[in-house]
């Protein structure tokens, strides 16, 4: 009996003698006059064209796809809006709120006659609560140096005097009965000191509300940091600054206006 190694030689052998007796010119023209069916048809020229042509427009509709899809994500990042304008905007309306209210704070600020706005700025500390005076009593005028002060508890007439005696407006109120009154309202030199010393207040006041709105200015262009350029959040502060520098100077001028007219008397 033979190795199988032996068999699997001689099988290969047999296997290479009929592929090389295939492959002869003469028995393949043999072959081809005894089966008069025609060879299988190979893919002809236009159909290699068309199939050339098919994977070639394949192929450029997948590039266009793709450059379809870039050019919509370049065209999301050009069109983040201009956040510039709006922040300054928000800046700007805080910023001349706080103009605003300081301008109506010193408007009630008089040397010549009395008027009930001067003691709005004074606050009351009550029942272990800090109010403006304005909000626990009635301010009235009684004749051109004086006022009425009447509060809505009589209870907290006592605290009314002190909040009034410690204010810098130097003035000494009377009790009568459930109101204060002889508020003596004279343009002496010490109740002048007192009154610019109000106006110098009302200023600082007004700047720290400037600055708060600079600050949450600041504070909102720091949290587009990783939508927007170094750039554009530093042109955008360069604004918000240029606008608190701007309106800072406007409070100072309009203290400084206010003391010369109080000086003047």
């Amino acid at each position: 009996r033979a190795p199988p190694t032996s068999i699997f030689l001689r099988r290969a052998l047999s296997y290479r003698n009929v592929f090389l007796l295939r492959s002869s010119p003469l028995l393949s023209r043999d072959l081809r006059q005894c089966n008069p069916e025609p060879p299988h048809r190979v893919l002809s020229l236009p159909g290699l064209e068309f199939f050339r042509e098919s994977r070639r427009g394949f192929a450029k509709g997948r590039n266009q796809k793709k450059e379809k899809e870039e050019e919509s994500a370049s065209s999301t990042v050009e069109i983040l809006p201009n956040m510039g304008p709006t922040i300054k905007a928000n800046a700007t309306s805080h910023m001349e709120a706080a103009i605003a209210a300081l301008t109506a704070e010193l408007s009630k600020l008089r040397t010549g006659r009395a008027a009930p706005g001067m003691l709005d700025h004074i606050i009351v500390e009550t029942g272990g609560v800090k109010l403006p005076l304005h909000q626990i009593a009635a301010v009235s005028v009684i004749d051109s140096k004086t006022l009425s002060i009447h509060p809505f508890d009589s209870t907290a007439i006592s605290s009314l005097e002190t909040a009034i005696v410690e204010s810098p407006l130097g003035l000494n109120p009377k009790v009568d009965w459930d109101r204060l009154v002889g508020c003596s309202y004279s343009p002496v030199s010490r109740h002048l000191i007192a009154i610019c010393k109000v106006v110098t207040k009302s200023s600082e006041d007004g700047k720290q509300s400037i600055r708060r709105a600079r600050q949450k200015a600041m504070d909102t262009i720091k949290k587009l940091t990783k939508n927007y350029s170094k750039d554009d959040l530093k042109r955008w502060e360069k604004e918000v600054d240029e606008l608190t520098k701007k309106l800072v100077k406007t409070a100072e001028e309009l203290c400084k206006a206010k003391e010369k007219e109080i000086s003047s008397g």
